[in-house]
């Protein structure tokens, strides 16, 4: 689940990457052969086992819904995200909690997290989507208990919250065969992403500016970032820096593969950045600040440029075509396709849904050696080998054999 105000999958008017990871990775564990059910406000749905719709009408079906949502000052607006949240999650919980499911999956801990400690039964795991500061880490640590578990999308997004049990790294992965070279590259840079300042696009004007380039500026801007972009990206549009808007996923390799650089000067600690391996699926090297998990991305010098400022990313831009295209590609093909993001969550499913099962079976088998009241040596010979001890004893050993063997057949 992600959210309960949102269809499945998001409407084409709206970025919002977190669903867009969620459908995919559900549809490609489907495909695997295991039972998928999701769980949204409405929409056609991703190819999964089970769609789960709201009971509830979606209140976001365009921008301009999702708009009227975040700028409203009335108090029970301002409620209505949570309140759909729940009508999904507590529906999820009871149906987990009856054995229906192995495990839930969030993509946003704070819709889940006040009932995951009310059904401890319940494995949870939940993908970090955004950046962890202070105020996320405490809410999220007064909530813990041991059935949740944590996906960071890099490492680098720890460093807000280090304590936190976390199952493993999952880079988000994209479909390669749609972002993959095509042609020659043109004579321009290209930005994509939110229009807001934390993503550097006013940065991005400088750099096109100090080296006199032609600039495609690609992205959303919201009502509440309207004064942004009327003072730091407006004034600046001409001939060559040309803002194009929201442009479908489908279009943007397009854009990426005839780019000479995609420019990332982002000015916060970047979660992951799916920008950035779109571009370098297509070819296209990056140039991008040394912040978040950039590093983690960009290869430094092998599949595009790391630095510290604007003026280090404009000098960056004189020696880009060093950089051979092949290798960005073959960066991307290693380290952040579909299947590789996919095998991440289908080994840390296998081994949460494994330790919850072999703890239960131990706690099986500790009540019933508090229930064996006679001595084993008093059990007649005949009877010894069915002795529930023994029973759950074995089941453990099952268990341990079943994730050994899968583990060997995976490597």
């Amino acid at each position: 689940m992600v959210r309960g105000i949102l269809p499945a999958p998001r409407p084409d008017d709206i970025m919002y990457s977190p669903l867009d990871v969620a459908i995919t990775v559900s549809e490609q564990l489907t495909r695997r052969g295991h039972g998928v059910s999701f769980y949204a406000a409405g929409g056609e749905g991703p190819r999964v086992t089970d769609f789960n719709r709201s009971s509830l009408r979606p209140i976001v079906q365009n921008n301009q819904d999702w708009q009227n949502l975040l700028g409203s000052t009335d108090l029970f607006t301002d409620y209505l995200p949570s309140l759909y949240d729940q009508v999904l999650v507590q529906d999820m919980f009871k149906r987990a909690s009856e054995g229906e499911y192995d495990l839930l999956h969030f993509h946003h801990p704070e819709a889940a997290m006040p009932y995951a400690s009310l059904y401890p039964q319940v494995p949870v795991v939940y993908t970090l989507h955004d950046q962890l500061d202070q105020q996320r880490r405490e809410t999220i640590e007064a909530f813990m208990s041991p059935n949740q578990h944590f996906i960071s999308i890099s490492d680098n997004q720890r460093r807000g919250a280090p304590d936190l049990p976390y199952a493993a790294t999952v880079y988000n992965g994209i479909d390669t065969k749609l972002f993959a070279p095509k042609g020659e590259p043109e004579d321009y840079l290209l930005f994509v992403g939110r229009i807001v300042e934390y993503k550097g696009v006013k940065e991005a004007i400088q750099v096109a500016i100090k080296t006199k380039s032609r600039l495609l500026i690609i992205g959303q801007v919201q009502a509440a970032d309207q004064w942004f972009f009327d003072t730091h990206v407006k004034p600046y549009l001409n001939d060559k820096i040309l803002y194009l808007g929201m442009i479908d996923h489908d279009q943007l390799p397009r854009y990426y593969q005839k780019a000479r650089a995609l420019l990332m000067p982002v000015l916060w600690e970047e979660p992951f950045g799916l920008t950035m391996v779109e571009a370098m699926a297509c070819g296209t090297p990056v140039l991008a600040f040394h912040r978040g998990s950039i590093p983690e991305v960009v290869v430094d010098g092998k599949t595009g440029y790391v630095v510290e400022s604007v003026n280090a990313m404009a000098e960056a831009l004189g020696i880009v075509d060093q950089i051979k295209r092949a290798d960005c590609r073959k960066h991307v093909l290693a380290n952040f396709s579909l299947n590789r993001m996919v095998d991440g969550y289908e080994n840390i499913f296998y081994d949460i849904v494994a330790a919850d099962r072999l703890g239960r079976l131990q706690r099986q088998l500790s009540g019933t050696v508090k229930r064996a009241a006679r001595p084993l040596t008093k059990i007649k010979q005949n009877q010894a080998a069915t002795h529930p001890v023994k029973t759950a004893r074995n089941k453990i050993q099952g268990v341990k054999a079943k994730v050994s063997g899968r583990r060997n057949n995976k490597s």
